[in-house]
């Protein structure tokens, strides 16, 4: 998964890709109104830090650096230092006040945000064989796959924590990597908070098949670990929080964009009259709204919201300062 997705020839790095935006649509592609909401939660940040001389931005998993681009225009550059982390080379025409980094700074103060980043940390499966021991599952360039070796002891302990394998045919995806990753991603933060929004799933509600499917050019496809493809899998994000280390908190997108004003709300038919110019405007952010908050899309998304360095109950009340 690393080598089709992050190699030399890997899907996120080759030329020529286009892309996350050429192959699958994110909030950040559906409507400006998300980079918005995120500039809004920065300025919560800003405020529980007591507005430090140098705030950041870190928007991990860049893809081509729409939502580093618009938090910036949504916030204003004054004080604020934006940082774009991606393995693929800088595109042409990023504003230039955005840092493009491999990994994200060290002992920055601010707001750390993934979008669809955690999906794409490379993980192993496992499968229960037919005395129910979890084996890796071996796959071949060409998607083919076999049963391989039992699992590690560190990955059965995992394993019996977040995904137990209850019947033989049964599959996780193993997310110890992805728990280290997020874990990695809070403990860079100085100050400040960290958030992962991505497709999630809890402990109980496990999908017995597993997640992982491929993308290309807006449709799904088998996953195929060539390159040709994105591969990518839900999160276990309750599993994440446990190794971020607490305070956190896990909400739905819709949950957490309502709390940073961002609801579909239809204008009132009135202002069609009045000024039917606005009415337009109100009622297309309206449409906007309700698809970053719909159930069933991407309103049923995940937020994992951790805070850094600070205590939660010093900080006014919003999104960020609820403790699990």
């Amino acid at each position: 998964m690393h080598e089709a997705l992050y190699g030399e020839r890997g899907f996120y790095v080759r030329p020529g890709s286009g892309g996350p935006a050429a192959h699958f649509r994110t909030s950040v592609h559906a409507s400006p109104l998300f980079a918005g909401a995120v500039a809004g939660l920065l300025r919560q940040v800003a405020a529980a830090l007591g507005h430090p001389a140098e705030l950041a931005f870190v928007d991990v998993g860049a893809g081509r650096g729409e939502l580093a681009s618009g938090v910036l225009e949504a916030y204003g550059d004054d004080g604020l230092t934006v940082y774009a982390v991606e393995k693929a080379p800088r595109p042409d025409g990023l504003d230039a006040r955005v840092r493009w980094v491999a990994e994200p700074p060290a002992g920055v103060e601010g707001l750390l945000f993934a979008n669809e980043w955690l999906d794409n940390v490379p993980l192993d499966l496992a499968e229960a064989d037919d005395a129910g021991v979890p084996r890796y599952v071996l796959v071949s360039p060409d998607g083919s796959e076999r049963l391989g070796e039992p699992v590690t002891e560190e990955d059965a302990d995992w394993l019996r924590r977040w995904w137990p394998l209850s019947a033989p045919g049964d599959r996780a995806e193993l997310g110890a990597a992805r728990d280290a990753a997020w874990s990695a991603a809070v403990g860079s933060l100085a100050r400040g908070a960290a958030v992962a929004v991505d497709y999630a799933h809890a402990a109980g509600s496990r999908p017995p098949a597993g997640t992982l499917t491929g993308f290309r050019d807006g449709r799904e496809v088998r996953p195929v670990p060539d390159g040709s493809c994105d591969l990518t899998a839900h999160v276990a994000l309750d599993a994440c929080a446990a190794a971020g280390g607490e305070p956190y908190r896990l909400l739905t997108q819709r949950e957490a964009l309502h709390e940073l004003g961002v609801r579909g709300t239809r204008p009132p038919l009135a202002l069609a009259s009045t000024d039917p110019a606005a009415y337009v405007r109100q009622l297309a952010g309206a449409g906007e709204a309700a698809e970053l908050t719909a159930a069933g899309g991407l309103g049923d998304f995940g937020w994992l919201v951790h805070w850094a360095g600070v205590r939660p109950d010093t900080v006014n009340p919003g999104l960020l300062p609820h403790v699990h």
